[in-house]
């Protein structure tokens, strides 16, 4: 017989922190993590979420890049910068599809840019079950 005291739940133990602006789409991912057993922190803005990074240190970072305050690739270029924050993985999630801006959050440190538009909050969910193994 295994022994399921080992075995954890998808996300145990693990935060994500949400940096997005736009209530609906923020709600929606939040529920669908907590759904997971992720614990979920949320950052209405760039500054705060980057306070957030230092108080929480999440597992991983999703973050929009059109944000009030400081922008995401700002968030991006401070959290990478700094050494307590630079090693968490940072997924980018944004309807910008520019090459130029894929390509910059990627030189900037990001893992992976997902655009909103093409995926479903379960695809994204996906991802970053992928990303955390």
């Amino acid at each position: 017989m295994p022994d399921e005291k080992n075995e954890t739940p998808n996300g145990a133990n693990q935060k994500i922190l949400l940096i997005e602006d736009d209530k609906f789409l923020r709600d929606l991912i939040a529920k669908k993590l907590v759904a997971e057993n992720y614990e979920v922190i949320e950052a209405l803005d760039g500054e705060s979420g980057i306070i957030k990074t230092k108080e929480s240190a999440p597992s991983l970072i999703l973050l929009d890049l059109i944000l009030p305050g400081l922008d995401g690739f700002d968030v991006l270029a401070k959290i990478k910068a700094d050494p307590t924050t630079q090693k968490i993985p940072v997924i980018v999630l944004s309807n910008l599809s520019q090459q130029e801006e894929v390509e910059r959050v990627l030189n900037l440190g990001a893992v992976d840019f997902l655009i909103k538009a093409h995926l479903t909050p379960n695809e994204i969910i996906a991802k970053i079950k992928l990303l955390l193994k």
